[in-house]
C-alpha cells in the first residue's frame, strides 16, 4: 500500500480496539447466556472475528488451541459451502473434526456478515463451545472410540440459521440425537446470541468509519502484527532442536505412544515439524491438523508477541508440518474425541525450545488431569453430566518457583468448576480438597504443587478420569528433579482400590475416588536451594520435613532452625 493510502495511527488504534471490544462483547454474551457450566464457569470456548479475506482480525480470550483451530475451520467450512452461496442472516454449524480441529462436541457456529445491499460478506464470525452431548456412543466423553462415527452427530458446515431464523429441521435433529437436549440447544442459542452481538458491533463500526476505512485499518494492524513478530523471531537464536515424550496410550491398547517435534528457527521464521511421531492410532487420542496448528500457534505467540491481541499477521512467520495419517494430522475415519494429546504436546514444544531459551520453565504437571461425573439426580429427576478441569503445579524456571494448583498452560483462561456448582449440579459430595505436599519437583527453584480431591457419590453414577500422562513423569531442567505423575484412585481403602489414568467407572452410593494431580518439574539442583526458602516451604506445608532432608539437604528442627546434611555441606564446601 502507498503512504497516501495509509491511515493515521490514532484512527487505526481506535478501530483495532473496537474490533477487540466486539470480540469481548461476544464473549460476555456467551458466558451470560450459556446453559452449561463447562461454558459459563470453565470457559471452554473460542471466539474469533475474520476479515472478508478470512484473516483473523481479533479474538476473545478462551482455550488457546480452540482459537488457533478456528482459523483453519473457517477456511474449511466456507470452502465447503462456497462463499457465493452464503446469504445475510445465515449461520452454519461445523463439527467435522478433520476440518474443525477439535472433537465432535466442540461445535463451531460461523456466520458471514454482510453490509446492507452487499452481495459478498465483509467479515466472518466464529464461536466454538463445548456441548455436553451430541449422541456419541457413550455419555460424557468417549474414551474408547475407534472411528469418527462413534463420536456423535456430524455437521460439515450445515446451515442452521437461514435469513435470521433457526432451521427447525436441523434443531430438531440435534434435539432427538442428544441425551441432554435442553443444555445442548440452550448452548447453541447462547452461541447464536454471541454471533448476533458481533454482527451488531461490526455494523456500528462500519457506520462510524466506513467499510473501506475499517478494512484499511485492519490491513495495517495485520501488517504491523507480522512485522513485530518477524523482529521478535529474528532476535531468537537460530538452530534446530528436537524433543520427544509419550502419551499414556489410546485406551484401546496399553502401549505408550511416542511423540516428537523438531523446532527450527531460521532468521525471521519458525517451523514446528512433528515428523517422527506415532502414526494415527486406533483410539481417540489422534489430533486433526487444525488442533496441532492451534498448539503451535499458542506457544509461538507466547514467545514472540504475548502482550498484543492476536491477528493473522502474528502467525505469518510460522510453519507447522505434520504428516497426513500421523497422530498430529489424523485422517478420516480416525477417532479424535479424547484430545489430551494436544495438552501433552504443548509441553513438548516447550521441551524442544528449552534447549535454546533459558527463560522457559520446566514441565508443568504435564496434563489436564480433570474428571467428569455422570448420573441421574433424584432431586431433580434429571440426568446430569458435569466436568472439572483440575489444577496442576507449573514448572520452575531459572529465576523462580512454579505456581501451585494452576490450570495447564495450554488452557489459558480456563477455570476449574467450583465445588458449589459441582455439588448442586450432580450427586457427588466432596470430602477433601487440598494441596499435595512434596508433589512439586525439587530444585533450586521448586515446581508448583498439585491438588488432591476426594469425592463420594451419594447416588449411582459414573466417573470419567481424564488424564493422559500418568505413566511417565513431567520433565525437569538443569539438574532439577521430576515430580510424580497424576493419577486417579478409584474405591480407595477397599479391596477394589485401583489406580487409573483415562478411565470410565461405575460408582454406587458411598463409592469414592481420589484425584491426585502432578506438580511441576524442578529447575537446578535441590541442594542449591536457599535454605530459608526450604524453611518457608516446610512452614507453608508445600514440603515435608522428610523431603527437606532427602531432597534439599536441610534438616529442619522443631524450633525453626536448620542444619545441612553431609551432602549439602559437602556441596557448599566444594
Amino acid at each position: 500500500m502507498t503512504d497516501a493510502q495509509r491511515l493515521d495511527g490514532a484512527t487505526v488504534e481506535v478501530i483495532r480496539n473496537y474490533v477487540v471490544s466486539a470480540a469481548e462483547q461476544m464473549r460476555r454474551t456467551l458466558v451470560r447466556s450459556a446453559f452449561n457450566p463447562v461454558i459459563y464457569d470453565v470457559l471452554d470456548f473460542g471466539i474469533s472475528l475474520y476479515t472478508a479475506q478470512r484473516e483473523l482480525m481479533a479474538e476473545a480470550s478462551g482455550i488457546t488451541h480452540f482459537l488457533g483451530a478456528n482459523d483453519r475451520a473457517l477456511i474449511e467450512g466456507t470452502d465447503y459451502i462456497g462463499i457465493g452461496n452464503m446469504e445475510p442472516g445465515d449461520v452454519y454449524l461445523l463439527n467435522y473434526p478433520y476440518w474443525s480441529g477439535a472433537h465432535a462436541y466442540d461445535a463451531m457456529l460461523f456466520a458471514p456478515v454482510f453490509q446492507s445491499g452487499s452481495t459478498a460478506p465483509s467479515a466472518f464470525l466464529a464461536v466454538r463451545a463445548h456441548w455436553m452431548d451430541l449422541g456419541a456412543k457413550a455419555p460424557g466423553y468417549v474414551l474408547d472410540s475407534t472411528d469418527m462415527h462413534q463420536e456423535g452427530l456430524i455437521f460439515p458446515g450445515t446451515r442452521i440459521v437461514r435469513g435470521g431464523a433457526v432451521v427447525r429441521d436441523i434443531a430438531e435433529l440435534i434435539r432427538f440425537n442428544s441425551r441432554l437436549p435442553e443444555l445442548t440447544l440452550g448452548d447453541f442459542h447462547a452461541q447464536l446470541a454471541a454471533i448476533r452481538v458481533g454482527e451488531r458491533a461490526l455494523h456500528q463500526l462500519w457506520a462510524k468509519f466506513g467499510v473501506a476505512e475499517v478494512e484499511q485499518a485492519i490491513a495495517q494492524v495485520i501488517e504491523h502484527g507480522e512485522a513485530v513478530t518477524r523482529r521478535a523471531v529474528a532476535a531468537l537464536p537460530d538452530g534446530s532442536w528436537t524433543a520427544s515424550d509419550f502419551i499414556d496410550d489410546d485406551n484401546i491398547t496399553d502401549e505408550l505412544i511416542p511423540i516428537t517435534v523438531t523446532v527450527t528457527i531460521e532468521g525471521d521464521r519458525i517451523t514446528a515439524d512433528y515428523t517422527g511421531s506415532s502414526p494415527q492410532v486406533a483410539g481417540p487420542v489422534n489430533l486433526p491438523i487444525g488442533a496441532t496448528e492451534g498448539i503451535v500457534k499458542a506457544v509461538f505467540k507466547s514467545l514472540t508477541t504475548p502482550w498484543e491481541p492476536s491477528n493473522a499477521g502474528h502467525f505469518k512467520p510460522l510453519t507447522v508440518i505434520a504428516e497426513p495419517g500421523s497422530i498430529f494430522n489424523a485422517q478420516y475415519p480416525a477417532a479424535t474425541f479424547t484430545q489430551w494429546s494436544a495438552i501433552v504436546a504443548t509441553e513438548l514444544m516447550h521441551k524442544a525450545l528449552a534447549q535454546a531459551l533459558d527463560e522457559l520453565p520446566a514441565s508443568s504437571g504435564g496434563d489436564e488431569p480433570g474428571f467428569m461425573a455422570l448420573g441421574h439426580d433424584s432431586r431433580t429427576d434429571a440426568d446430569f453430566v458435569i466436568s472439572n478441569n483440575e489444577g496442576i503445579g507449573w514448572g520452575a524456571t531459572r529465576t523462580h518457583d512454579g505456581g501451585n494448583a494452576q490450570q495447564h498452560p495450554s488452557q489459558t483462561t480456563v477455570r476449574n468448576t467450583p465445588i458449589e456448582v459441582l455439588e448442586h449440579k450432580s450427586t457427588i459430595f466432596h470430602e477433601r480438597l487440598e494441596l499435595i505436599p512434596d508433589s512439586g519437583g525439587p530444585g533450586t527453584h521448586r515446581g508448583g504443587v498439585g491438588v488432591l480431591r476426594e469425592v463420594r457419590y451419594t447416588e449411582p453414577g459414573e466417573v470419567l478420569s481424564m488424564k493422559k500422562k500418568t505413566k511417565t513423569r513431567p520433565w525437569a531442567l538443569a539438574g532439577g528433579e521430576e515430580p510424580e505423575p497424576s493419577e486417579m484412585v478409584l474405591w480407595p481403602g477397599t479391596d477394589r482400590q485401583r489406580r487409573v489414568g483415562m478411565f470410565r467407572a461405575t460408582m454406587a452410593p458411598g463409592d469414592r475416588f481420589i484425584n491426585r494431580t502432578a506438580g511441576g518439574g524442578g529447575y537446578g539442583s535441590p541442594l542449591d536451594r536457599d535454605p530459608q526458602a526450604v524453611l518457608a516451604d516446610v512452614a507453608e506445608g508445600y514440603v515435608s520435613r522428610d523431603a527437606a532432608r532427602q531432597h534439599y539437604g536441610v534438616v529442619v528442627h522443631d524450633d525453626g532452625t536448620w542444619e545441612p546434611t553431609p551432602e549439602r555441606a559437602a556441596r557448599a564446601g566444594g
